[in-house]
């Protein structure tokens, strides 16, 4: 590797190609979905092991950046997997199979980024953003609120009709109609009251208990992307995560 494109030396060997690697994921030479070269000539390129590389692979499949297909090969991940469609849906019943629910979107706008939204998303003061209201249902009850923020400039074009007729994942739609792909998320968690609007749109007595999520999503390079704030009824549902 040159100068030019390696890190800092002090970097292990297979960091360094798994940060190649992610740059080329970055710019858009492999797109979700496809499959990357293989581990032979990927060694060839970067002029390191085979192994140097299926350990970079490995490490970029454990964070979801990859999929490993038995005898097929590896490709870049995409929402549209179906065991990475609801990876970021923590939110389980109490009884029966989690899924994606029924939506409804209240509201798709573009407005100057309040102060507080700005901050999160890392946008400038008087930068544009599209703010997305929807009440998602299960079994045909109303179960979460959620108020998501979006940087203008990386969804242009984005209305409340478009996300109202696609009928998969919000983010395969981020990832396939505007290129942006959520690779990971932090959460805040807190417990909140119901006021009267929120109350309303639940179907829920004014005061009733519900967990507050906000999440902040990051694409490549951990820019944020995504600031969703969502309010959960956990009547019958529970929040589920996973620690390692």
């Amino acid at each position: 590797m040159t100068a030019e494109t390696s890190s800092p030396a002090f970097s292990p060997l297979y960091q360094q190609i798994k940060t190649l690697m992610t740059r080329s994921l970055q710019l858009g030479e492999w797109h979700p979905g496809d499959a990357i070269p293989s581990e032979i000539e990927l060694a060839a390129r970067f002029k390191v092991s085979q192994g140097t590389v299926r350990k970079a692979i490995d490490e970029l499949a454990t964070e979801n950046l990859l999929v490993r297909r038995q005898g097929k090969g590896t490709f870049v991940a995409t929402h549209a997997e179906e065991k990475v469609q609801f990876r970021f849906l923590r939110l389980m019943p109490d009884e029966g199979v989690a899924g994606g629910g029924e939506r409804r979107f209240i509201d798709c706008r573009r407005q100057r980024a309040p102060a507080d939204i700005a901050r999160a998303l890392l946008l400038q003061a008087g930068d544009a953003a599209i703010q997305v209201r929807r009440v998602l249902s299960f079994s045909g009850a109303p179960v979460v609120l959620d108020d998501i923020w979006l940087p203008a400039v990386l969804f242009k074009g984005l209305t409340a009709e478009k996300l109202s007729d696609y009928r998969g994942p919000m983010y395969r739609l981020f990832e396939s109609e505007f290129g942006v792909r959520m690779i990971r998320a932090e959460e805040k968690i807190r417990a909140v009251a119901a006021d009267a609007a929120t109350a309303e749109l639940l179907a829920l007595a004014e005061g009733s208990p519900l967990l507050s999520v906000e999440r902040l999503s990051m694409t490549y390079g951990d820019k944020p992307v995504e600031l969703r704030r969502g309010l959960y009824n956990t009547a019958s549902h529970y929040y589920r995560n996973e620690l390692s």
